[in-house]
């Protein structure tokens, strides 16, 4: 039993994660040619537009959970996991081509979708192919590859975009190769990872677990014969034959809201809101605002984004290392309590003025902390506490309300920073990590070194 074919593991997990390096990179893209095609549609002046055009592509996202949950449930997670690869490539082309405001809005809200398929089934789909003891590592893998896309979208656009002149204009920039071509090749670099992600997925297994609760035993058992041989196999769909008669009911709407899930459904859809509420997504997306006010030019906050992406990288790589050695509790107590101490810290320096190199290596750190614990660990957490029949519509929940907060948190930056200001925009996020460590304290049970049928059992009562 201990006899696993990590190739084959690593080959899937991987190939299914490669929808978390497009949605990283779709994700974070826009941020790098903000200053471009706002000056090219005419939005640089209307806040409420420039909040629009950031925050659309979440709305794609809602549509792409809901989307999903159900449809992933009926067809099963390969099929989704393809016509979310196709959705990646279409809207990239589209986005890079649109000669019109509303063209390029429609596009992202369409990439959107992607994302939102691509970031429920992902994860979902590994934790269902991995074994007990590799679960949070190759979970975490999704998380590695949306770090590593959010890199290559901040490297693309730093190596696309020519340099910026100190004291250019807005008109300067619109008549720039920039501001006219510059930031559709942003968009169009994706295109080639999405076209092998199709690919790819196509030699790809279905979900064994989603096999074995559609009474395709044969199928299932193959799968994980493959995976780790005919005695793992065997004790696999046992344990899953078990909790299925724990768990009896059929699934469905009426199933996931019924009162023995609300425990669960509670702690998913919290650690959902508060990895987006917890404020670092608004470094990644308004970056040129957040380094302007540290007092960096266009240029150096193109530099500086490349220089917090591989921050995120480096301490997502060692998340993976320590998610099943130090657990899933204790890292995310780590990681809402560290950017409560950090938030503040920020808070006092935007409110005295502070400039520079201290802030930007603040939010270095803050970064540090996040891609360590509440990034990919909140992903690990949604992937494994809910029971098979209903994973998929339960993920959804939680993805939704997920993409829900980030749609708020993005959409608010703006208002929330032109009102309170930098200072007491972190101060807010700061209380937000700390009503979330609290939560987490009282209410998270750990996860590791458990199956899914196990924490089936534990936490649906």
């Amino acid at each position: 039993m201990k006899n696993f074919n990590h190739r084959f593991l690593f080959f899937i997990a991987g190939v299914s994660a490669m929808g978390g390096l497009l949605f990283g990179y779709d994700w974070v893209v826009i941020g790098g040619a903000k200053p471009f095609y706002e000056q090219y549609f005419g939005i640089a002046d209307s806040a409420y537009l420039q909040g629009w055009a950031m925050a659309c592509a979440l709305l794609g996202c809602l549509g792409g959970a809901t989307l999903s949950g159900m449809m992933s449930e009926k067809y099963g997670r390969k099929r989704l996991l393809l016509g979310a690869a196709a959705l990646f490539f279409v809207s990239s082309m589209i986005t890079g081509a649109a000669g019109s405001f509303t063209l390029f809005v429609m596009a992202r809200l369409m990439g959107g979708v992607g994302i939102g398929i691509a970031s429920n089934l992902s994860p979902m789909y590994i934790a269902e192919i991995s074994p007990t003891h590799m679960r949070g590592r190759l979970v975490s893998l999704n998380q590695l590859t949306i770090v590593i896309g959010i890199l290559a979208a901040q490297v693309a656009n730093w190596q696309i975009a020519e340099p910026v002149a100190a004291g250019s204009t807005g008109m300067d920039i619109l008549n720039s190769w920039n501001g006219q071509m510059g930031w559709r090749w942003m968009f169009w670099a994706v295109c080639v990872p999405s076209f092998l992600f199709f690919l790819l997925t196509i030699f790809i297994p279905e979900s064994p677990r989603w096999l074995a609760i559609r009474n395709k035993e044969d199928k299932a058992r193959e799968i994980l014969s493959r995976i780790g041989g005919e005695e793992y196999a065997k004790a696999e769909l046992k344990q899953i034959h078990d909790a299925e008669q724990s768990f009896p009911e059929a699934g469905g709407l009426k199933q996931l809201f019924h009162p023995r899930m609300w425990n669960v459904l509670t702690i998913g859809v919290v650690l959902a809101v508060l990895q987006q509420w917890c404020g670092i997504n608004v470094i990644f997306n308004y970056a040129q605002e957040i380094f302007a006010a540290a007092g960096y030019g266009l240029s150096d906050v193109l530099f500086n984004i490349v220089v917090t992406g591989l921050a995120n990288m480096i301490f997502t790589l060692l998340a993976m290392y320590t998610v099943d050695r130090l657990g899933r509790r204790a890292l995310m107590l780590m990681g809402s309590g560290g950017l409560t101490g950090i938030f503040a810290v920020m808070g006092i320096l935007y409110h005295f003025s502070v400039t520079g190199w201290p802030l930007l290596l603040l939010v270095v750190i803050a970064i540090g902390c996040y891609a360590m614990s509440l990034a990919p660990v909140t992903w690990v957490i949604l992937s494994e506490i809910y029971p098979t029949k209903i994973r998929g519509a339960a993920m959804a929940v939680a993805t939704f309300a997920l993409w829900s907060a980030c749609f708020i948190l993005t959409y608010t930056f703006p208002l929330l920073n032109k009102g309170l200001g930098a200072s007491g925009t972190f101060w807010l996020y700061g209380f937000i990590c700390l009503s979330g460590f609290l939560f987490i304290r009282k209410r998270l049970p750990e996860t590791k070194s458990k199956s899914l049928e196990e924490l089936e059992k534990e936490l649906v009562k």
